[in-house]
Formats: structure tokens, sequence, C-alpha cells
């Protein structure tokens, strides 16, 4: 498992358009409703069969975000 990231880091990161992959795990409803600029919809129940052809490669950063009051 990866190092967890502020919220203010990840802003930087799309600030700066970091190279790095999205993943917004909430249900595809909510992400339709509202998702961070250039957010995957994978919802958390289909992470481990989507990750891999999202970023096929294996060193990758990816960055997991689902919305959350903290």
């Amino acid at each position: 498992m990866g190092a967890t990231i502020s919220r203010d880091d990840l802003k930087r990161k799309i600030d700066r358009h970091d190279r790095f992959i999205l993943m917004e795990t909430l249900a595809p409803e909510a992400y339709e409703h509202a998702h961070l600029p250039g957010a995957v919809n994978v919802p958390v129940s289909q992470i481990q069969e989507l990750a891999p052809t999202l970023a096929p490669a294996k060193d990758a950063e990816i960055v997991v975000y689902c919305a959350s009051p903290t």
C-alpha cells in the first residue's frame, strides 16, 4: 500500500500537471455528479479488475480518492 497524500498535495499535483493516474472510487452516479479534473471512475468493487488496464505500467503513480469529509 502506498502513502497517503493531503488534499493540498493533490491539488498541487493537479495544478502542476504532474503525470499520475487519478482514480475516483465512488459509484458512477456520484462521479457524474462531481469529480476532480482528469479523474477516472473506478468503483471500489472493480479496482482489481480495472486497475491493470488503466495503469498498465507497474511503476505508474496512482492516486485513489473518494469524496469524503476528511
